[in-house]
């Protein structure tokens, strides 16, 4: 198998993990809480690692069908997944803090330059794998 497709599955099943390692963590949370909620962050990092789970899955099967070179493939899979991987562990981090406030309250590197790459990062190499699965599968 290509090696940017096991690590995309790889990294699909860790997410998986983190979400249900999130779940733990939000019911402990939850049950030492007078309100019997968790911190906003901890919520977010159990939902968010769910859907980058699904999203890394669907990146590996375009993969399957990718006509680019192994190098950019590393480049157009590895950035999603990177920022994926920043955005549950920041999660984490503001989630153990408890905190309350939106981080994009303040405007910090993260919440300005970091999303501007984030966007560009993320949407542009998804746009590539689709693009790649469209021009293997319908333009060939």
């Amino acid at each position: 198998m290509n090696p940017v497709i096991q690590t995309t599955l790889a990294a699909s099943g860790l997410f998986l993990l983190a979400g249900m390692a999130g779940g733990v963590l939000k019911y402990l949370f939850i049950m030492n809480n007078a309100q019997n909620k968790a911190p906003m962050y901890i919520d977010m990092l159990h939902r968010s690692a769910f859907l980058y789970s699904a999203g890394a899955l669907v990146m590996a099967e375009l993969l399957r069908y990718s006509p680019y070179s192994v190098r950019t493939q590393w480049i157009i899979a590895g950035v999603p997944l990177f920022f994926f991987t920043v955005t549950v562990f920041r999660y984490f981090m503001l989630g153990i803090r408890k905190r309350a406030q939106s981080q994009f309250s303040e405007r910090t590197f993260a919440t300005t330059w970091g999303m501007a790459l984030l966007i560009i990062g993320e949407i542009g190499c998804v746009t590539a794998l689709v693009w790649g699965f469209v021009k293997t599968q319908f333009l060939s």
